[in-house]
């Protein structure tokens, strides 16, 4: 099914480039308010929160505008994690939740990801009608005047958030002697993490807590762990902690600096949760997913399936098929227990619990052996360039070279102008060659 606007995590781009501005986010907010307008309620509420980077000033007014023109009252979160953003729109029994956020993006992109009332991202067929609503005639969908919705700012949400978090837990859990690093990007969650962690008790070294709007994701966070690495070195921790832009992405580093990636805290999570008779069906993984890990898992007696990348479609898969676990390598976990999507602080609580009897982050992450992981993105022009003849047999000749040593896996970004070349193999020179063939077609 073919998107306009919605690509594989909501809608996503340059702000003040292509859709990305406020005119278009009027549109936006319009199409959803209508599309979720009613569900038999007699009030109907859309919740927003953000992100830091500066351009949600620009782009949040319009959204709202777009909401109240449909008739939808609007609560305002301000800066909140994806994830509690997920859990308040199910709390609070809203219409919809929007989330404004590039996840882990420059500053300088922004975007949006839809929830449905039940917390979920929305499927390809719902996105497909909001589209369908987005390029109508925006007269057709204006509320008269006395029906215009209200807009109002809650200044708790995070505390809200905080309490359905710890709600998973004991009430006697407590890190109380634990030392921990913990890099916000200087996103979402730069109030959330540090408070929480502080609650239970632990002493938290935090980086990345003082967002201006231009340094969300910026040298720091989960897709820059060197700092993390640094850090927990200099403080002599138990555990780093690094969520990306929206939290919903969590990578980790032992106590040894060494860095822990999505596919090692889904193994680590997924052996607890068989052994404690959590685990319900198997594990969700992506095209993605380090080759070590499906054999870990073969080996474990645990299920195991891959579905696109994109936690929305790990999230299918596992509704799909009644398993409770899922996520991919970049730190996209979702724990079906406790939430609807992918969640980097509430992983990081899970992996504490773990760790609060005084075992050691580098035992109990050592389960699996992973295969070793080349990943390229190559920025382009136009992403349907490997649909061309000569990509495709570049593909083709490189998929024959590696066969049985190894595993290719070429695909477009749904997020970002670019074509992902991720190759597998404990030769590395194959690896290479096989990753340089490719190459060479797309440039």
């Amino acid at each position: 099914m073919k998107k306009k606007y919605f690509g594989t995590d909501g809608i996503r781009g340059t702000v003040n480039i292509g859709n990305i501005n406020g005119e278009k986010f009027f549109k936006f907010g319009l199409a959803a308010g209508t599309y979720f307008k009613n569900l038999k309620k007699k009030k109907q509420i859309a919740i927003i929160a953000k992100d830091t980077r500066l351009s949600g000033y620009t782009l949040e007014p319009a959204l709202v505008s777009g909401l109240a023109s449909a008739g939808m009252h609007i609560f305002t979160l301000g800066p909140l994690p994806t994830n509690g953003l997920a859990m308040l729109t199910k709390k609070m029994r809203a219409n919809l939740g929007i989330m404004i956020t590039a996840s882990h993006n420059p500053f300088h992109d922004n975007g949006l990801k839809l929830f449905g009332p039940d917390g979920m991202k929305l499927s390809d067929k719902i996105e497909k009608k909001i589209e369908n609503l987005i390029d109508a005639k925006t007269i057709s969908h204006l509320s008269e005047p006395k029906k215009l919705g209200r807009v109002k700012r809650l200044e708790n949400g995070n505390d809200k958030y905080i309490q359905i978090l710890k709600s998973n837990f004991p009430s006697n859990f407590s890190l109380k002697g634990m030392r921990i690093v913990l890099d916000c990007a200087n996103g979402a969650a730069y109030k959330s993490a540090p408070k929480i962690l502080k609650d239970l008790g632990a002493k938290v070294f935090s980086i990345g807590i003082k967002p201006n709007g231009l340094n969300i994701n910026y040298n720091c966070g989960s897709t820059f762990p060197k700092v993390l690495r640094k850090y927990v070195k200099k403080f002599k921790a138990d555990l780093g902690i690094a969520l990306d832009g929206d939290a919903d992405r969590v990578i980790m580093c032992d106590e040894k600096s060494q860095i822990i990636d999505g596919d090692q805290i889904i193994a680590m999570i997924a052996q607890r949760w068989k052994r404690k008779k959590i685990l319900k069906g198997g594990v969700i993984g992506t095209q993605m997913s380090n080759y070590g890990l499906e054999q870990f898992f073969f080996n474990e007696k645990i299920n195991f399936k891959r579905s696109n990348v994109g936690d929305r479609y790990v999230k299918e898969m596992m509704k799909k098929n009644n398993y409770n676990l899922g996520g991919e390598q970049s730190g996209h976990i979702i724990l079906g227990k406790f939430a609807t999507t992918g969640d980097g602080l509430l992983v990081a609580l899970e992996i504490l619990f773990a760790l609060r009897k005084g075992k050691l982050a580098s035992e109990i992450f050592k389960v699996y052996k992973s295969v070793p992981q080349k990943l390229l993105n190559i920025k382009v022009k136009n992403k349907k360039i490997i649909n061309s003849v000569e990509c495709k047999k570049a593909i083709k000749a490189a998929n024959i070279l590696i066969k049985n040593k190894g595993r290719l896996l070429v695909r477009p970004s749904g997020t970002e102008p670019k074509i992902r070349i991720m190759c597998e193999s404990f030769n590395l020179s194959l690896m290479n060659k096989c990753i340089n063939i490719i190459k060479k077609k797309i440039h």
